[in-house]
């Protein structure tokens, strides 16, 4: 019975695995080959190394950083900004997981155990650090751009930002404020 139980966990973990990858794709693909496009094109490689640099020491900031600069804590801003309806189109997000669920019926997201809500709650500072990381070397890109007058680059560089590193962002805040009730 046990081995049944880990192949049917191992079947669920490769059938999210592989959901999740759709999304990552689909976004990453999206925002980061404008990123690199202009990059490649336009910015001097000097540039380039400062503002990667700058942009991987904020990977070293710690999880209490991001507990300060969280935008509420409730859900009612997120709610505002529509944070909810991005959760539909991510990884582990509402379309993934109710996809996930007509395969293997008995799936659950997270159980609300005090170790699983721990290492949701670890997880979420980790995407936020891999998406702040990356708002930095945008911002720093779009200024870049804005000052050599790249305007339209400037542009792309914001609504990808937006897109990519300021709603995911704030996603994870969000996921965040719904688990404080459970820790």
């Amino acid at each position: 019975m046990n081995t049944v139980k880990n192949e049917e966990l191992a079947k669920r973990k490769r059938l999210q695995s592989f959901y999740n990858t759709i999304p990552n794709l689909f976004w990453s693909v999206l925002c980061l080959v404008p990123i690199t496009m202009f990059c490649y094109q336009f910015m001097q490689v000097k540039w380039f190394c400062v503002f990667l640099a700058i942009s991987i020491f904020s990977l070293f900031l710690p999880n209490t950083f991001f507990d300060k600069v969280q935008l509420a804590n409730t859900t009612t801003i997120y709610k505002k900004l529509g944070v909810h309806r991005v959760n539909k189109f991510v990884q582990n997000g509402d379309i993934i997981n109710s996809r996930i669920r007509k395969e293997t019926p008995d799936f659950k997201v997270i159980s609300l155990n005090k170790l699983s809500v721990k290492k949701l709650l670890q997880q979420t500072y980790i995407f936020e650090k891999f998406h702040f990381t990356l708002f930095m070397f945008f911002i720093l890109a779009m200024l870049y751009a804005l000052i050599k007058q790249y305007y339209v680059w400037t542009f792309i560089l914001l609504f990808t930002n937006l897109l990519y590193n300021v709603y995911p962002n704030l996603l994870q805040q969000y996921i965040r404020v719904k688990l404080k009730r459970y820790r």
